[in-house]
């Protein structure tokens, strides 16, 4: 790390800082301003209008007893708002104020302000002259509360402003990435569809982003080679297979003859299944409206044709966006699953909502808890209550149809049916929202 690279102007770091210190400025200069608006080390300007009332108290106090009522006439003509007058010793009572404090100090020693009883809108203010006489005015304004425009209170304010500005900043930048890399990673996909996560901001949260973009490339490729490698090497054995099949035909011993067959179909129907899983991730195909109700009652026809027992339970028609193909080979493997394992099978499709809920229901023996979960992954038998005669499966037809339900935006789940069977559930939403298939 680079010596004061935490202060670098490009990073979180930095940028706080660098506010962190703009804000101790801006509070100092508002202090400042404050203070020099203010003055608190000079005497305090008297409220509007009474500074007429000072003036006037400083002249009666200097003037003999015998002319005070003629000035008192005098000054009552000169500024009638104030409404001056002498009150009677021992008649005035009044308290003192903090706010008359300017008023004091510009009268000086042996003068005594105090706030006496309001008069209408205005405030009565009385001053005691220093041989006890009291005079008496109306002021039209009243001082200010101390609190208001005091300099504690400009820099608490500012104080409180800055912060809250700082705590905003620092949300956005940390909390508003971190939401799109949490996106991101919800909708992370194989097909190229996903959208990289933007690079800006502060040099650390382009990091993350630039590493993640990075990690979702190596990802992509890694599968592609995987995918097209596993491809190939299920493409190549399919010649091998065939010609062994031509040469079993010349086998003359029937019982080993037919054995040998059993084995090669089985093992072309077992690159049938990872060539079909396989296609999942090779190709994502496009999402149209789809009859789902008719789609389920024609997989039940084909069964039936077959000579199985599949019913289909639901609306006549119920229209939904889908990819038709992969829907139809979804529930065509888990219709496949269900006669092997059950005599009667349902077919059932709900719609309520933004979701719709088809079931395929088998009366066989089930699958118990402990594998339910584990019976999704690719190339995962049932156990032996399931596996009933010799035509065992692969254990990909689970893993096609819940990569199918989550290509879609949904999910695969299974869940046991009464007396006893097994239900497959595969909820999909009526607006797709494609994710990650898991192969």
């Amino acid at each position: 790390m680079k010596p004061f690279g935490f202060f670098h102007l490009k990073g979180i770091g930095g940028q706080i800082a660098a506010l962190v210190l703009a804000s101790t400025v801006a509070l100092h200069l508002v202090v400042t301003t404050a203070f020099l608006i203010s003055r608190p080390d000079r005497a305090d300007a008297p409220p509007d209008g009474a500074h007429q009332l000072t003036d006037a108290a400083l002249l009666l106090g200097s003037a003999e007893a015998g002319e005070r009522p003629r000035l008192v006439a005098d000054l009552a003509r000169a500024f009638p708002k104030l409404g001056i007058e002498m009150l009677s010793p021992g008649t005035a009572s009044g308290e003192e104020s903090d706010s008359l404090h300017g008023i004091r100090r510009h009268l000086g020693r042996g003068y005594k302000a105090m706030q006496l009883a309001p008069d209408g809108a205005a405030h009565r203010v009385g001053i005691e002259l220093p041989d006890g006489t009291v005079i008496a005015a109306r002021v039209d304004r009243g001082p200010r509360p101390w609190f208001w425009g005091a300099p504690w209170l400009m820099a608490l304010m500012t104080a409180f402003i800055c912060v809250t500005v700082l705590s905003l900043w620092a949300a956005r930048a940390l909390a508003a990435p971190l939401s799109s890399f949490a996106k991101a990673a919800e909708n992370f996909s194989l097909d190229g569809g996903a959208e990289p996560l933007p690079e800006r901001g502060p040099e650390e949260i382009r990091s993350v982003a630039r590493a993640l973009n990075r990690m979702h490339e190596r990802i992509a490729r890694l599968m592609s080679d995987r995918t097209r490698m596993l491809a190939a090497i299920s493409h190549d054995l399919r010649t091998p297979i065939t010609r062994l099949r031509l040469r079993a035909e010349f086998i003359e011993d029937e019982g080993n003859r037919k054995r040998m067959l059993i084995d090669l179909d089985q093992m072309r129907a077992m690159l049938e299944s990872v060539l079909s899983l396989l296609r999942n991730d090779r190709k994502i195909e496009a999402v149209t409206l789809v009859d789902i109700a008719s789609t389920l009652q024609l997989i039940a026809d084909q069964f039936g044709d077959m000579g199985h027992v599949v019913h289909y339970d639901g609306p006549a028609s119920a229209t939904a966006a889908a990819r038709p193909d992969d829907l139809h080979r979804g529930v065509t493997n888990l219709v496949e699953n269900a006669v092997r394992f059950g005599a009667e099978v349902t077919i059932r499709l709900d719609m309520s909502g933004t979701e719709l809920v088809i079931d395929v229901e088998d009366d066989g023996p089930g699958i118990s808890d402990a594998r339910k979960q584990e019976m999704l992954e690719p190339f995962v038998r049932g156990d032996d209550a399931r596996t009933m005669d010799e035509s065992t499966g692969f254990g990909l037809g689970l893993s096609i149809a819940r990569a199918i339900a989550l290509a879609h935006g949904g999910e695969l789940s299974l869940h046991d049916r009464a007396p006893h069977g097994l239900i497959v559930r595969m909820q999909l939403p009526l607006r797709q929202q494609p994710r990650l298939a898991a192969a």
